[in-house]
């Protein structure tokens, strides 16, 4: 990628990667708080400020560098911490907590869609809304869609042990603390990639015919 072109994608996709992982961390934190768990709260973490979110290989060197190659964008932000035994049903909140984050990038990706939509109405600044809208509906589809994968400690994995019955529920929770190794596999192997894909294509089109 030219150096001004990197420069311009860096500028349009800044803002609402700041966007997609402050908002989605700080979801975490309120429905945490709203079920029980004050944690979040106390550690400063339910905020909108993204600097309490931002880790500064995840959100930052590791998007930038993706971008750079081309590859799938990727990267995390600091998790909001969560003490789930703290929820006043632990089982049954944490399907809410979890959801929240993927909830509000559906929200935020929406949100971005009516960017585009009315960016023909501000002809000055139309083509840079337009794609900045663009790069709000991909951050945010691909976000939701990477945390709802049914693998601990991402959300899709907290989800699905809320859902399943005691014992397969510990069985899965048990593979959180090979939980990233095996994302980082799925990353680098191009499986991730390809089981994302569809499901990524499948809501930027959904939302594109109902809000575009």
């Amino acid at each position: 990628m030219e150096l001004n072109n990197y420069i311009q994608t860096i500028t349009i996709y800044a803002l609402p990667v700041i966007f997609a992982i402050t908002v989605h961390e700080a979801a975490h934190g309120y429905a945490a708080r709203f079920f029980g768990d004050m944690t979040a709260e106390k550690a400063g973490r339910i905020s909108l400020n993204p600097l309490r979110h931002i880790d500064p290989f995840g959100t930052i060197i590791l998007p930038a560098l993706t971008l750079l190659i081309g590859g799938m964008l990727f990267g995390w932000a600091k998790p909001v911490p969560v003490d789930f035994g703290r929820l006043r049903h632990p089982k049954q909140d944490m399907f809410w907590v979890a959801a929240a984050g993927p909830f509000s990038n559906l929200i935020m990706a929406i949100l971005w869609a009516w960017v585009i939509k009315f960016s023909a109405l501000v002809p000055t600044y139309s083509a840079p809304m337009s794609l900045m809208g663009q790069a709000g509906v991909t951050i945010n589809v691909v976000l939701m869609v990477l945390n709802l994968l049914p693998l601990p400690p991402l959300d899709g994995g907290r989800i699905a042990v809320s859902l399943l019955p005691g014992p397969l529920a510990v069985k899965l929770a048990n593979l959180e603390r090979y939980g990233f190794m095996i994302l980082v596999f799925l990353l680098f192997s191009g499986i991730l990639s390809k089981v994302m894909e569809p499901f990524i294509r499948a809501t930027i089109n959904l939302i594109a015919l109902v809000f575009v």
